[in-house]
């Protein structure tokens, strides 16, 4: 076993760029844009100066809000360089979410692109700030952001009270490397480097607070488990502003000296056309972004022959399209990443050695240095093998807390360090473990447990059906009952009563679902998860269960 790293976020890059200068770091084909480690390193030093030249200090929070921009890759290394803390916002906000985090975050610096296709950042920022628009650049004067001062634009219009980000290069120009170093000298391992905001499944986000040591070790447990080297190339069409983006896929990337190939937000074109054009040996993503390959009218058409490994992760992964993943991706080595936002995030991982079974059917066992068990929800007993309770974690990959809000830190994290995840699992005797739910999602109907990820499973295995939501939604007699929300294949036709029926034969009566709904597409935050709540709100309107929902809440 590999002893932790003992290095920052750019002590690590240094120590990769001095032995694979020439490896290609950053590949964004859409931009045309090939760096390799040293021009990479050279990249992120200018900007690390600009940030230094226009104000921004050990300590400062800068907020990054912009779709996988080369760009945002840069400003992660730029900010750790000089000891900021850099914000990631939600490429998905709008003004309400914005200014909640704005204001939370105590950001001073915001980093933002155009937008997206549906939402248009400057018009929204100069909604919240329209002050912006006779403030000169860098002297923003807000009584309601009243820490904000800079506002720095990612593309190339020029905007009123907006510097551009080409001009940090121009400002860094004033700034020695001397000045550089005396800045980064003042780091320490343990510095706040990252502020992640969970994604609001229920209630306001909060800011997770991750370190280097946090986020350098997991990242090179995680590429170590894919066995990545400098000669793999991995494809990151999941959200920078997120975990997944900017851990499982960068840093697990750099500590290895590895290719990123970035793909600006994911669409299933240009992602499979980036695996075979730049001949990617790994791909991240959630289960939905996988089934939106496979399913694809011009799967077919390219070549994923280079493909070996890569992560599946985001919400529990059907096992059908894990096997289809294998076989029709030639993912034979793909592995499974388990874990949450305030364990940097990975606790548990499979590797490309562990037998297909366990690949397909578990998330993985601990990673080093990081102690996992389940536990009874009601005393904190470890549980035995076998027995579901709730996943709990401990080790160097736990957060430092939740910025500015100690009580919900302590809720999170118990007086032992063991953080409490929230999310029902069985351990096996082998020490790799099954997630089965959260233990809000969890249905009570008449006292009767059911797991929806149980019932997710074995709808999943119904030939028409290409991916089901299972949720609980009120009802008067039985506290609450099951809905399933089903996305048919292409062309399919099924009804309620099939489903029903299916379900009847293959498992115990009490799981039958009282509503069946047939649904397009799933509610989903932007990294991808599925926010089973808006699922559960559109059940007990079109059902009209809100009495019911009062009851059971009586």
């Amino acid at each position: 076993m590999n002893e932790l790293l003992q290095m920052t976020v750019t002590q690590m890059l240094d120590d990769i760029t001095s032995k694979y200068p020439k490896n290609e770091a950053l590949v964004a084909p859409e931009k045309n844009i090939r760096y390799d480690y040293r021009e990479f390193s050279d990249h992120v030093n200018k900007v690390a100066k600009g940030l230094y030249a226009i104000g921004v200090k050990k300590g400062d929070h800068v907020a990054v809000w912009s779709t996988n921009y080369p760009e945002w890759i840069v400003m992660q290394f730029a900010t750790a360089r000089i000891g900021a803390v850099l914000v990631t916002v939600n490429t998905n906000y709008k003004t309400f979410e914005l200014s909640y985090l704005l204001k939370q975050s105590d950001s001073t610096t915001l980093i933002l692109s155009k937008g997206t296709k549906d939402v248009n950042y400057v018009d929204m920022i100069r909604q919240l700030c329209p002050t912006i628009d006779y403030s000169a650049p860098g002297e923003l004067v807000s009584e309601e952001f009243s820490f904000l001062k800079n506002i720095i634009y990612m593309d190339d219009e020029k905007i009123d009270g907006m510097m551009n980000f080409s001009q940090l290069y121009e400002y860094g120009e004033f700034v020695s490397d001397y000045e550089l170093k005396l800045a980064e000298k003042q780091n320490d391992l343990h510095d706040v480097i990252n502020m992640q905001y969970t994604s609001g499944t229920t209630g306001f986000p909060k800011g997770v607070m991750l370190t280097h040591y946090n986020v350098v070790n997991n990242g090179k447990s995680i590429g170590d488990c894919m066995k990545f080297t400098p000669q793999d190339r991995l494809c990151i069409p999941v959200p920078l502003f997120h975990c997944f983006g900017c851990v499982l896929g960068v840093l697990a990337a750099v500590t290895h000296g590895t290719t990123i190939v970035l793909i600006d937000h994911f669409s299933p074109v240009p992602v499979m056309h980036a695996i075979q054009q730049e001949k990617c040996t790994a791909v991240h993503g959630v289960p939905t972004m996988y089934i939106a390959m496979l399913n694809n009218e011009r799967f077919k058409d390219f070549d994923f022959s280079s493909l070996r490994t890569g992560i599946m992760a985001g919400s529990p992964c059907p096992v059908e399209v894990m096997k289809q993943v294998v076989d029709k991706m030639n993912m034979k080595e793909i592995t499974i990443a388990y874990g949450q936002t305030e364990a940097s995030p990975v606790c548990t991982q499979t590797t490309t050695d562990d037998p297909i079974e366990l690949r397909v059917a578990t998330v993985g066992k601990a990673l080093p240095y990081i102690e996992c068990k389940v536990v009874d929800p009601e005393t904190n007993k470890e549980v035995p093998f076998g027995t579901q309770g709730e996943f709990v974690a401990r080790g160097y990959n736990i957060m430092k807390g939740y910025y500015k809000m100690p009580e919900a830190t302590q809720t999170a994290i118990d007086e032992a360090g063991w953080l409490h995840t929230g999310d029902l699992a069985v351990m096996e005797e082998n020490g790799y473990f099954h997630i089965t739910g959260r233990i809000k999602d969890m249905i009570i109907r008449g006292g009767e447990n059911i797991y929806p990820k149980e019932l997710e499973e074995l709808l999943y295995t119904h030939p028409q059906v290409k991916d089901v939501q299972v949720v609980g939604v009120p009802d008067k007699d039985y506290g609450e009952v099951v809905m399933a929300c089903i996305i048919l294949i292409e062309d399919a036709i099924m009804t309620e009563d099939e489903v029903r029926d299916f379900v009847r034969t293959n498992a115990a009566k009490h799981k039958i679902p009282q509503y069946v709904e047939f649904i397009e597409a799933f509610p989903m935050t932007a990294s991808g998860k599925i926010q089973k709540f808006k699922l559960r709100e559109m059940g007990i309107e079109k059902y009209d269960l809100a009495d019911a929902a009062k009851v059971a809440t009586a």
